[in-house]
């Protein structure tokens, strides 16, 4: 059963518009509406986290195999008390198709300063240890994080993948899927007609047009093309309280290269 908050975000209004609150993707009801089922195991770091409840475990979000025993997620997926579990090597998340690997999660490092309360002040990132090492093969593989302080440029090539909502209210998709979602420079981004002072430089905005939206999973990684490889640059953190595909309200990210130090120190 997912929370579901009510946000409240002081922002600088420089005209007098009402701006919309942020809002976690998995509350807002609409997750992956957009974009194409990937070639399975394609996107071999994306995990599938899941809670018990009674004596079954459901998705609830997703992440980033970023070391043998270490997941990068979302703060706002795991700050409450629960039992979870990663799936890893994952592609329909209904059937067992013989290349999962399922880890419970032995610690949750959230980042200190997130606030549950105030999506838009940042640090939405946590770190999941697990019991035992995953295992890379074919199916399983470790993401490329950037360097510290990387900053893409605008319309830099990105997907999100996730099993998301294929329509509003709908069911998660069964399958893995992905969706085209270029960089939104800082600038455009915090401009007063896109999300304006809610979005911090610690954050990375992608898509905002028509053809994109609030494609993906809580969570989940936000895989650019960089030098010629996939690099996660981003933790999918929040979207638009007007919906999902709002122009000019780009699906915002917590940017990864921001918090590589904090990182380290956590995972040695």
């Amino acid at each position: 059963m997912l929370r579901f908050l009510l946000l409240s975000v002081l922002v600088a209004l420089a005209l007098a518009e009402e701006r919309p609150a942020p809002r976690y993707l998995e509350n807002t009801g609409e997750r992956v509406v957009g974009g194409e089922v990937a070639q399975p195991n394609s996107w071999r770091w994306q995990i599938s986290l899941q809670y018990l409840s009674g004596s079954s475990y459901y998705h609830t979000c997703g992440g980033s195999l970023i070391r043998t025993r270490w997941v990068m997620t979302a703060a706002h997926c795991v700050d409450r008390q629960r039992t979870w579990r990663v799936v890893l090597g994952d592609h329909d998340i209904y059937t067992h198709e013989g290349t999962e690997q399922y880890m419970s999660v032995s610690a949750v490092h959230i980042h200190p300063q997130w606030n549950t309360n105030n999506v838009a002040g940042g640090y939405d990132i946590a770190l999941l240890r697990l019991s035992s090492d995953a295992t890379l093969n074919s199916y399983v593989q470790l993401a490329a994080l950037p360097p510290s302080g990387q900053v893409l440029p605008n319309n830099n090539p990105c997907y999100i993948t996730g099993w998301g909502r294929t329509q509003t209210g709908g069911q998660l998709s069964a399958k893995l899927k992905q969706a085209y979602l270029p960089v939104v420079d800082h600038q455009t981004c915090s401009s007063s007609s896109w999300w304006g002072s809610t979005v911090k430089t610690t954050m990375v905005c992608a898509g905002g047009y028509n053809e994109s939206g609030c494609q993906g999973d809580s969570g989940g990684p936000l895989n650019c093309q960089v030098s010629g490889q996939y690099v996660v640059h981003g933790v999918t953190s929040f979207v638009s309280s007007l919906g999902c595909n709002t122009l000019r309200k780009p699906t915002v990210f917590t940017r990864v290269s921001a918090y590589i130090s904090w990182i380290s120190g956590i995972i040695g």
